[in-house]
C-alpha cells in the first residue's frame, strides 16, 4: 500500500537505491561543509580562506572530468560511483584526525578539499549517467526532480545537524559523516543494474576524439549550451553560500548553529519546489521559465545581502532555493533527454565542470571580492549581475529562449566523426 503512494520513479527498485545513496551522500556533504567552513574561518578570520576552499575543490575537476566521463561511458558506472563514495568516506575520516589534533592550520583543509574535488570528478559523471538508465523515459522528469529532492532534503537537515554535532563535539560530525558515506556506498553496490562496456561505449578504442566528444556535443547543441552556461554564470556571480560563515559570525551574529540554519534556508525552498515538480512535472515552456527563475534568483540574493534580520535573510534564501530548484530541474532534465546514452558520461562530465565552476570557483570569486570590497557589497553586486545575465540570455541563446516543454525533448543525433 505504501509503495503505491510513492512517486512512480521511486517504485523502481534500483532508482530507489540510487535515490537513497544520493540522500545519504548529500546529507554527509552538507554536515561536513558546515564544520569545515566554521573551522577554516575560525583559524584566521579571513573570508579569503573560505574562497580558497572552493578553489581547492574545483582545481582537480578540469583535469579529471573528461577522462572520468570517458571512463563512465566504457566501464561499470556503478563501480565508478562506488569508488567516488569510498574516497569521500576516507576524506571524512581524515578530517577526524585533523580535528583531534587541534585544527590549528588551514593547509590540511585545503588538501582535503582538493581530495574532495577528485572524488567528485571521478564519481559524478557516472552517477549522473545512471538515472536515465534506471527509469523509463516517461518517468525521467519526475526522477530528476526526486534526485534533486534527495539532495535538498539532506541540505534541510544536514547543515543544522552538522552545526549541532560540531557544537557538541567537533570530531563527531566527521565520524557520523564517514558512516553515512559508508551507507551510501552499500546502496550503490546493491544495484542490480550493470552496463557492460559494449552496451555503453561499443568497441571503439579510446582516443582524443572520444575524450572530447562530450564537449563537441554540448557546443553543437546551442540550447543545451545555453542552459548549462546560464547556471554557470548565475551561480558564479550570484552565489552567497561560501560567505555564510561571515554572515553568521560577523553580520547576523547567530553562531555555528545559526550558520547551519542559514544553510538550510535555500534547501527549504528547493525542497518545496522539488516535491511539487516530482508530483507535477513542469508542463509549460521550459526556456522562458528558466530565464525567469534565474532573474528571480538574482533578486533574492540582493535581498539577502542587504538584510540584517535573520527571518528576512532566511526568507530570501528560501525563495532563491525554490527558483534555483526549478532551474536545476530544467537543466538536468534537458541534459538527460537530449544526450544519447553512449555520450551521457562525457556530457555529464562537461556539465559537472560547469556546475563546479559555478559552485567551487564561485566560492573562490566570492571570497576574493568580499576581501576586496566587503562581504555585503560582493553579495549584492553578484545578485545584480545575475539579473543582468538572465535578461541578456535571450539574445545570446535564442534557441534556449524558444525551448518548449520538457516532455517534447528527444536525443540529438551524434555527429559523424
Amino acid at each position: 500500500m505504501v509503495r503505491r503512494r510513492l512517486p512512480p520513479a521511486l517504485r523502481e527498485r534500483d532508482f530507489a537505491l540510487l535515490w537513497s545513496a544520493t540522500l545519504g551522500m548529500r546529507f554527509a556533504e552538507q554536515m561536513l561543509a558546515v564544520a569545515v567552513g566554521w573551522q577554516v574561518y575560525a583559524i584566521r578570520g579571513n573570508p579569503l580562506d573560505l574562497g580558497l576552499i572552493g578553489l581547492a575543490e574545483f582545481l582537480p575537476l578540469p583535469l579529471l572530468a573528461l577522462p572520468a566521463g570517458q571512463l563512465a561511458d566504457r566501464i561499470s558506472r556503478k563501480l565508478i560511483t562506488a569508488f567516488g563514495l569510498l574516497i569521500s568516506a576516507g576524506i571524512a575520516s581524515a578530517l577526524v584526525v585533523v580535528t583531534v589534533h587541534g585544527a590549528r592550520s588551514v593547509w590540511p583543509f585545503f588538501a582535503l578539499a582538493a581530495c574532495s574535488g577528485v572524488a567528485s570528478a571521478i564519481g559524478w559523471p557516472a552517477l549522473g549517467a545512471l538515472t536515465p538508465e534506471l527509469v523509463p523515459p516517461e518517468l525521467l522528469p519526475g526522477a530528476m526532480a526526486l534526485r534533486s529532492v534527495a539532495g535538498q532534503a539532506a541540505v534541510v537537515v544536514g547543515p543544522a545537524a552538522g552545526g549541532l554535532l560540531f557544537a557538541a563535539h567537533p570530531e563527531l560530525v566527521y565520524i557520523v559523516g564517514a558512516a553515512i558515506f559508508g551507507c551510501a556506498l552499500a546502496c550503490v553496490l546493491a544495484l542490480r543494474y550493470e552496463s557492460s562496456v559494449r552496451e555503453v561505449a561499443g568497441d571503439a578504442p579510446p582516443g582524443l576524439e572520444s575524450l572530447v566528444a562530450g564537449v563537441r556535443f554540448v557546443l553543437r547543441s546551442r540550447m543545451l549550451l545555453g542552459a548549462i552556461a546560464l547556471d554557470l554564470f548565475a551561480v558564479l556571480f550570484g552565489g552567497a553560500t561560501a560567505l555564510l560563515p561571515v554572515f553568521a559570525r560577523s553580520i547576523l551574529h547567530v553562531g555555528p548553529v545559526g550558520l547551519g540554519v542559514l544553510r538550510t534556508g535555500p534547501a527549504v525552498g528547493a525542497l518545496i519546489a522539488g516535491v511539487i515538480l516530482a508530483r507535477r512535472p513542469l508542463r509549460r515552456r521550459a526556456g522562458p521559465t528558466l530565464l525567469t527563475v534565474v532573474a528571480i534568483y538574482g533578486v533574492s540574493i540582493v535581498v539577502f545581502g542587504l538584510s540584517r534580520w535573520l527571518p528576512l535573510s532566511l526568507a530570501a534564501l528560501a525563495v532563491g532555493g525554490f527558483v534555483d530548484m526549478i532551474s536545476m530541474n530544467i537543466r538536468a532534465t534537458t541534459v538527460a533527454l537530449v544526450t544519447p546514452n553512449e555520450l551521457r558520461g562525457r556530457v555529464n562530465a562537461v556539465e559537472m565542470v560547469f556546475i563546479s565552476a559555478s559552485n567551487e570557483l564561485g566560492a573562490f570569486e566570492s571570497g576574493v571580492v568580499a576581501s576586496l570590497v566587503g562581504t555585503v557589497t560582493a553579495v549584492v553586486a553578484g545578485g545584480i549581475a545575475t539579473v543582468a545575465i538572465a535578461l541578456s540570455w535571450t539574445r545570446l541563446f535564442p534557441a534556449l529562449s524558444r525551448m518548449g516543454r520538457l516532455e517534447d525533448l528527444r536525443p540529438d543525433p551524434v555527429a559523424a566523426e
